[in-house]
């Protein structure tokens, strides 16, 4: 599902997970999980920034998301150990955003103000996608 969306909200979980009996306790430990999915993500965009400025990258047109990169793998590894979902190409786009957003203010030294990430957030936030269907069904892994 963090291929589609990044802020499910609890109606979205309750839809996506049919078979789980729904309690304040387990709601907030689904979000929880979801929390904890956005943060490796941001932490990935952050340390993959930081590497194009060492590395000499000067122009945010030079970064981008693609199968083979890095980044990449280190995102399919984490949410797709075993590779049972082929990511969707608008996984790739929302990355490719997120690190560009991350690149811009870092290298405009935005990251110096304590709430330097919100304005990513706002931005990606608003990039969720619908989760198919498919993902429904009680076959879906």
């Amino acid at each position: 599902m963090f291929f589609y969306t990044r802020y499910p909200s609890s109606n979205v979980l309750k839809t996506f997970f049919p078979d789980v009996k729904f309690n304040r306790c387990i709601t907030s430990q689904l979000i929880k999980w979801f929390s904890n999915f956005r943060e490796f993500y941001y932490i990935q965009m952050e340390k993959f920034a930081r590497q194009a400025i060492v590395d000499g990258v000067l122009d945010v047109k030079d970064m981008s998301v693609r199968r083979d990169s890095e980044l990449f793998r280190a995102l399919n590894m984490h949410y797709n150990k075993a590779n049972d979902f082929q990511v969707p190409e608008r996984f790739l786009e929302v990355a490719e955003i997120t690190l560009q957003e991350f690149f811009n203010a870092i290298s405009t030294a935005k990251d110096s103000d304590p709430s330097w990430k919100k304005a990513i957030y706002k931005v990606i936030c608003k990039l969720d996608s619908d989760v198919p269907d498919g993902f429904k069904s009680s076959t879906c892994l």
